[in-house]
């Protein structure tokens, strides 16, 4: 079975081998992840990148052009190979590559693996077609696609010995997950529309007298597609601000890391409140020098400081 071991040097061929794969997957594929788990230690950077690349799995069955229900049967396959995982069935010698990354972490680090099956509960979700409501029930499935990741993540960044309120630390990565993909959702309003899926909640868009599904470069007519958009614009914020909570919590580089993450998608919230109709004329995002620039305030503290002071602010 496999071990929990300290260094390279000592690390078994294959599981070294797997971590590998694993970064790779993570440096091809992630836009906004891969700058911040830069910041991280090794060990704790290739535990990321096995959570990403058993995620990326997921998300890529449930947004690939097979049948229904063949990505259904597919995840079912995943969630076997997790259950594999959590009943410790993987060792060094398993073919799947990112299997053997992901049990060589869970071993070495308290990872709550059953958020990865919150996560396949999520891409099911998408699979049945399900459409939210209220806010309360998208939350639902945030949670499930985003919280959930949050959670897997503090698994692995840890909280720093005798941090103070560190039994609401899962809450807070949760509720940052919640801001990162409600994030998303803005930003991806009409590609999702595109492809058949609406994730803004029904009821916030009769609000502002939007229809679902609307994909074309200008808002529907009639409409008050910016107000919209600034109405949850200011919901987002307001879920950075409870999650970035999390941050004194962590040791220095966790932090960075998670600042990082966070900051390259406030910095996206900035864009689209600026010019909401952009989300409809394309995809929203920022330049990698920018991305890096985000990262080295992360790693000074300087974002996280900058939203603390904000908070304190508007509570005040």
């Amino acid at each position: 079975m496999i071990g929990s071991v300290e260094s390279s040097a000592n690390m078994p061929a294959p599981v070294l081998a797997a971590y590998s794969y694993c970064e790779a997957v993570t440096g091809q594929q992630a836009r906004n992840f891969a700058y911040g788990i830069r910041l991280l230690p090794t060990p704790k950077r290739r535990a990321m990148s096995a959570l990403y690349a058993f995620s990326r799995r997921v998300d890529d069955i449930g947004d690939g052009a097979l049948p229904d229900e063949v990505k259904a049967a597919r995840l079912e396959e995943t969630r076997a190979v997790l259950a594999r995982i959590q009943e410790g069935g993987v060792d060094e010698d398993d073919t799947d590559p990112v299997a053997v990354a992901l049990a060589h972490a869970a071993r070495r680090f308290p990872i709550p693996l059953g958020g990865l099956d919150e996560l396949i509960d999520g891409v099911q979700m998408d699979l049945r077609g399900e459409t939210y409501e209220t806010w309360d029930d998208l939350k639902v499935y945030c949670r499930c696609v985003a919280g959930a990741i949050g959670r897997l993540s503090l698994g692995v960044f840890g909280t720093e010995p005798g941090a103070r309120g560190a039994e609401r630390a899962p809450e807070y990565a949760d509720t940052l997950g919640l801001a990162l993909q409600l994030t998303n959702i803005l930003r991806d309003v009409r590609e999702d529309a595109e492809g058949g899926r609406t994730y803004l909640p029904a009821d916030d868009l009769a609000k502002f007298g939007c229809a679902a599904g609307f994909n074309g470069p200008t808002p529907p007519e009639g409409s008050d597609f910016t107000g919209l958009v600034h109405f949850e614009v200011r919901r987002a914020r307001a879920l950075f601000a409870e999650g970035y909570r999390l941050l004194p919590m962590l040791d220095r580089r966790s932090g960075a890391c998670v600042a990082a993450m966070a900051g390259i998608y406030r910095r996206l919230l900035d864009r689209i409140e600026r010019d909401p109709e952009a989300v409809l004329r394309g995809r929203v995002s920022l330049p990698g020098h920018e991305k890096a620039y985000v990262a080295v305030r992360g790693l000074s503290g300087l974002d996280a400081r900058h939203v603390t002071r904000r908070a304190v602010r508007r509570r005040a």
